[in-house]
């Protein structure tokens, strides 16, 4: 049964909502097109998902995204056909936005390899905005290294005029290069989009509302917005787990910029995840991110096992 909130916050009224169940049911003779080596390959650490997830929950969502992404380009079409002009029908933009440690990258990437598998949306781009960070060395210069992922943080002028670029139908736009070794933007590399079908562009912030009055936020140049949805304290235990599993993987490289956590014992490792957790990611959560999940077109939340429980979608 799918039913319309009326018992939550207000904002949750312009939603349907609808039990993973009955979601599920929406999609029941679309092809699973991954195998399990693909999905291992695109799970995050410390995700959960498998092949039951990604067909109860993903390709129902990828197929709604794709009609979507196909009624958005006949709308492009028939306006410049009414206009008199050649069509200039931009890519379809959708942003997933949520928490540290929510699993808002592996659904960006498990989003792009299905729709890729879409006719209608066979293009598909994947933008992280961790490029649009400012430089390790501007933000210590604005004293902002601890408040690394809140907005202040981000280039935002860049972003909007990237995405500015995306949606007025530009031939070749150019993104920074993020790296989570160096924890730092890479100097000189790009990712280049070339006006594909989809632009997917997943991060902590992108649901934020403008700085002033006669700005444009970043959702405005969205078709569509997904947000990852789960309680803080699940959020808070998956951060501590991904953070001990990196102190053996990712850490030990002598490269890493967090290889000196690749030495703390158990206890110190925890200590110092909570520390970054309760000082870092949970102010952040509730002071900028979870405010905007309203906003989202729809919303994907997930139960203490990381697995999607039910499916809030904004009506239209």
């Amino acid at each position: 049964m799918i039913r319309s909130v009326e018992s939550d916050a207000p904002p949750l009224s312009l939603y349907r909502e609808i039990a993973r169940s009955d979601w599920a049911r929406l999609a029941p003779e679309t092809p699973q097109p991954l195998s399990d080596t693909e999905i291992v390959q695109i799970r995050g650490l410390g995700d959960r998902l498998d092949i039951r997830e990604v067909r109860e929950v993903y390709l129902p969502l990828s197929r709604l995204l794709s009609l979507y992404a196909r009624s958005a380009k006949q709308l492009g079409a028939a306006t410049s056909s009414f206009l008199g002009e050649a069509d200039t029908t931009t890519p379809f933009v959708i942003g997933v936005a949520g928490s540290v440690a929510v699993g808002k990258s592996t659904i960006a990437r498990l989003l792009r390899d299905l729709l890729s598998r879409w006719p209608e949306t066979s293009r598909v781009e994947l933008v992280t905005t961790d490029g649009f960070l400012h430089p390790n060395a501007e933000l210590e210069r604005r004293g902002l290294m601890t408040r690394k992922g809140f907005p202040e943080s981000y280039d935002r002028r860049a972003l909007v005029d990237f995405l500015t670029q995306v949606k007025s139908g530009a031939p070749e736009v150019h993104a920074p290069v993020y790296s989570h070794l160096r924890y730092d933007i890479v100097p000189d590399a790009r990712v280049s989009v070339r006006r594909p079908d989809v632009v997917i562009v997943e991060g902590l912030n992108v649901l934020q509302p403008p700085p002033g009055a006669n700005e444009v936020s970043i959702g405005e140049l969205f078709d569509f917005s997904v947000y990852v949805d789960a309680d803080s304290d699940d959020i808070a235990r998956w951060y501590v787990d991904r953070f001990m599993a990196l102190r053996s993987g990712a850490f030990s490289n002598p490269s890493s910029y967090f290889h000196t956590y690749a030495q703390l014992s158990d206890d110190e490792a925890a200590r110092t995840a909570k520390g970054f957790w309760e000082g870092i990611n949970l102010p952040n959560l509730v002071e900028n991110i979870l405010p905007t999940k309203h906003r989202a077109s729809l919303v994907l939340q997930k139960a203490a096992d990381h697995a999607v429980e039910r499916v809030l979608l904004r009506k239209l």
